[in-house]
C-alpha cells in the first residue's frame, strides 16, 4: 500500500511536469496530510524536488535512474576502450569507479600489456576520504558525505591519511578547483593514484576515471600531467554518456604526455 501511494505520486508529478500537494490529492484521492508526508519522503530520497513554493517536479536522482542505461556493463562498454588505450600508452593501470549507494567502488580496471610492471588497484569499495576515485566523486557529490557524522570516523590507513574533517573539506575544495583528485600513500604505502569525475554535475559526477602507480613513478609532475589527461578523457566520455554528441569511445583518448619511467614494482 505504501509503495503504491508513492508510485501514484511519482506518476502524477511525472505526467504533469510539476504538481502541488493539492494537485496530487486531486489525482490520487490521498488525504492531504498523507500526501504531504509522502511527498516529503520522496523529496528526502531525491525522487522529487521542489521547483517553486509548494510545487514539485521529478528529482535529479530519479531522472538519473531512468534517463539511460547506466548499468555497470553499459558503462564499461563505453569507457573501457579509452582506459585500455591510456593503459597501453602509459604503462599503468587505469580504472573506472562509480558511486553505489553511499560508497564508491572501482568496477573496472584496464592494465598494460606492454611488459612494463604496474600496480593494480583491485576492484570494490574504497574509503571516501583515502582514495582518489572516491574523493573525486565526493568533491562533486556533497550529499555523499553530508549525512555522515565523520568526526572520529576517518580511519588512518597510513600516516598520510586525512583523518580530520576540516582537512578533508579543504582537500575537496582543492579538487573542485583543480578538477582531479590525488591519493599519495594515503591507503597504502608506496602507492599513488589520480582520478577525475566524468562531470561536475549530473550522472557523470557520480563516476570517476583514474590511474594508479608507485610513488617513484607517479611523481608530483607526473600526477599533474596524468590528472589533466584524465580531465580531458572525462569530458569526452561524459559527452558520450550524456548523448550530447556521438563520440566513438575509441577516439576518447588521452592527449600525449611524457610517460614516466617504468615502475620496478611488480604487479599485484
Amino acid at each position: 500500500m505504501h509503495l503504491d501511494r508513492l508510485t501514484l505520486i511519482l506518476e502524477t508529478v511525472g505526467q504533469k511536469g510539476e504538481a502541488t500537494v493539492a494537485d496530487i490529492c486531486a489525482h490520487t484521492d490521498l488525504p492531504r496530510p498523507s500526501a504531504y508526508r509522502l511527498v516529503q519522503e520522496l523529496v528526502g530520497a531525491g525522487l522529487l524536488e521542489p521547483v517553486a513554493r509548494g510545487r514539485f517536479a521529478l528529482g535529479t536522482r530519479l531522472k538519473r535512474i531512468v534517463r539511460s542505461d547506466h548499468s555497470d556493463a553499459a558503462l564499461i562498454e563505453i569507457v573501457a576502450p579509452a582506459l585500455r588505450q591510456a593503459s597501453a600508452e602509459h604503462g599503468a593501470a587505469f580504472f573506472l569507479s562509480r558511486q553505489r549507494g553511499r560508497a564508491v567502488e572501482i568496477i573496472h580496471v584496464e592494465t598494460p600489456d606492454t611488459g612494463v610492471s604496474f600496480l593494480h588497484p583491485g576492484l570494490g569499495k574504497r574509503p571516501l576520504h583515502a582514495c582518489s576515485c572516491s574523493k573525486a566523486v565526493a568533491a562533486f557529490s556533497p550529499d555523499l558525505l553530508a549525512s555522515k557524522t565523520l568526526e572520529g570516523r576517518l580511519k588512518a590507513y597510513t600516516e598520510f591519511t586525512l583523518t580530520r574533517v576540516e582537512d578533508l573539506a579543504a582537500e575537496l575544495d582543492v579538487i573542485r578547483a583543480r578538477g582531479y583528485a590525488e591519493c599519495v600513500e594515503e591507503i597504502e604505502r608506496g602507492m599513488c593514484s589520480v582520478a577525475a569525475p566524468l562531470a561536475d554535475t549530473g550522472p557523470g559526477a557520480t563516476m570517476s576515471i583514474g590511474a594508479t602507480g608507485s610513488i617513484r613513478v607517479f611523481t608530483p609532475e607526473a600526477r599533474d600531467r596524468i590528472g589533466n589527461v584524465l580531465c580531458g578523457m572525462a569530458r569526452d566520455l561524459s559527452r558520450h554518456l550524456a548523448g550530447v554528441e556521438a563520440v566513438d569511445p575509441a577516439t576518447a583518448t588521452p592527449r600525449s604526455i611524457n610517460r614516466p619511467a617504468a615502475s620496478g614494482t611488480a604487479a599485484k
